[in-house]
């Protein structure tokens, strides 16, 4: 597939997918579990058909490894959208996970005993403070005397503490996933196709442990208004249609970025994703008219600023030789 073709996936899939998801947690912000069992699910069904070939191809990586990383994996996806449920705004969110590379370097260091150039300390240094000023702001807007009283307000300022805390704890064990990843990868080599099946099939069982949250949610989005599908002329709840675009869209970002990583260096991925990100930032502020001051502006150019320079695309930029310049100026 033409890399063009992979990069539009990537910003159509994934953008619409979290314009989706703030409409389904905007009606129902504890509906993280569905979301997630609903996205596992298709995905897992989808690897069963095409990857596993209903289970008679036998993995190239062994199981148990997989069973680690599945752990990891569904802890992960289960704690980032439980987080909506505490008062984070998707906004901060997006901050937040974007956030990826200070875990990834910090585990790195300690695990991996890597080392790293200036620049890229000086990367991390950006998107911490990006991200310090936004969740900052963020505070302050939670604990703004808008609440009935001051014991309502103090309790939401927990709600978002407690949020915050559960995005840490997710952007953590996701860096050590990373890494455990890395070193599987070298020893088998890379099956990413095989790892989306697992890490998506594996975990289903864990969702009996959600079952009832899970069941609670479909009654309720089973009672919200009705809508009509375009074309097809057919009815369904309007949560449920929300539902399925956002598992549908979730599927093309990820095939999307699968793309990518087989067609292009990992630093155009990077830069692909970033972008989207930011894009995906801009939307929800815009469109959904989230709460966005001069500050939060402020400290995201810092987070994307930061972003850019660890993955060095100015040094990806062709340069016109010196001597071409001297030249030029003569002409």
């Amino acid at each position: 597939m033409h890399p063009a073709l992979a990069v539009a996936l990537v910003f159509s899939g994934c953008c619409s997918n979290v314009v989706f998801l703030e409409l389904l947690a905007r009606n129902f912000p504890g509906c993280g579990n569905i979301v997630t069992f609903a996205q596992f699910l298709f995905i897992a069904i989808e690897g069963f058909i095409f990857q596993s070939d209903f289970g008679r191809k036998r993995p190239t990586i062994p199981i148990r490894y997989y069973i680690t990383m599945v752990t990891m994996f569904f802890t992960v996806s289960v704690v980032n959208n439980y987080a909506l449920n505490l008062n984070i705004s998707m906004p901060l969110h997006m901050i937040f996970r974007s956030g990826s590379l200070i875990a990834n370097m910090i585990l790195g260091i300690i695990i991996l005993k890597k080392r790293y150039s200036v620049s890229k300390y000086l990367s991390i240094v950006l998107v911490s403070l990006g991200i310090f000023i936004c969740t900052l702001m963020s505070a302050r807007q939670v604990t703004s005397p808008s609440e009935s009283s001051e014991e309502a307000s103090l309790t939401t300022f927990l709600w978002w503490l407690l949020g915050i805390g559960a995005l840490t704890f997710a952007l953590l064990v996701s860096a050590r996933m990373g890494i455990f990843q890395e070193t599987l990868y070298k020893e088998y080599g890379k099956h990413s196709k095989e790892a989306l099946f697992y890490n998506h099939a594996l975990p289903l069982p864990g969702f009996l442990l959600l079952a009832p949250d899970i069941y609670n949610h479909s009654v309720m989005f089973s009672q919200s208004e009705p809508f009509q599908l375009p074309l097809l002329g057919i009815q369904m709840p309007i949560m449920w249609f929300y539902l399925l675009m956002n598992v549908i869209t979730q599927y093309i970002c990820i095939r999307g970025v699968f793309i990518l990583t087989t067609e292009c260096p990992s630093l155009t991925v990077t830069l692909v994703v970033t972008l989207r990100k930011f894009l995906s930032l801009i939307f929800s502020i815009l469109y959904f008219k989230n709460p966005f001051t001069t500050w939060h502006w402020i400290g995201t150019l810092l987070v994307f600023m930061g972003t850019l320079l660890y993955t060095e695309v100015w040094n990806s930029i062709p340069r016109i030789p010196s001597k071409d310049i001297k030249e030029a100026k003569k002409d």
